[in-house]
């Protein structure tokens, strides 16, 4: 961005003034806050500031008509695989599409996502509908939200290792356990995050 440490100190300035009071400092806050002697040192700053495309000046006649200028944040394309069960286990429906989520979230190579049917995770914040963030891997440790094939079936729930056997728990205290022979249960992934969309 080639930004400058006083045009940052100005830049932050400004970002900070409007985070607290919800509009821009004039620019007489700006002059009397960096000792400036002129307000054509004020607007020699925000010019440069403007150049750098970090905020916005808006011909008006507005003394608080300064804007900051977001800068989009990078997203990556996560693949959404289809639908797992948060109730019975349910044969894997493909829905091949892709999700979009901010960059630095999660790897594109070892994530996927898939949607929520069912009412068994609730308790854990986990709705019908919702669509959950899978990291792949293979094996799990107690007590973390799997995503896991039971003869066959895709389910979600959490997990837990009774010897010989494997208890696929639900987040609903008016639903029970599944348990199974650990031979009969395929760790597809570990649910490593949450989205919902309104």
């Amino acid at each position: 961005m080639g930004i400058t440490p006083k045009q940052k100190k100005v830049y932050d300035f400004i970002r900070g003034y409007i985070g607290a009071y919800g509009f821009s400092p004039s620019y007489d806050e700006i002059r009397k806050h960096f000792g400036l002697r002129s307000y054509n040192s004020v607007q020699k700053y925000l010019r440069q500031l403007e150049t750098k495309g970090m905020i916005r000046t808006p011909w008006s006649n507005k003394k608080r008509a300064i804007e900051l200028v977001e800068k989009p944040g990078t997203t990556l394309q996560i693949p959404l695989l289809g639908t797992v069960a948060a109730g019975s286990p349910i044969e894997p429906i493909q829905v091949r599409e892709e999700i979009e989520i901010p960059e630095g979230f999660v790897d594109r190579e070892d994530h996927f996502v898939l949607r929520v049917k069912g009412d068994s995770m609730v308790d854990e914040g986990i709705n019908d509908g919702d669509l959950v963030v899978v990291r792949k891997q293979k094996v799990a440790e107690n007590g973390q939200t799997v995503v896991a094939l039971v003869d066959g079936e895709v389910t979600i729930k959490r997990f837990y290792v009774k010897g010989e056997r494997v208890e696929l728990r639900p987040a609903n205290e008016n639903l029970k356990s599944i348990f199974v022979g650990a031979v009969q249960v395929e760790i597809e992934g570990v649910v490593v995050a949450l989205m919902r969309r309104y």
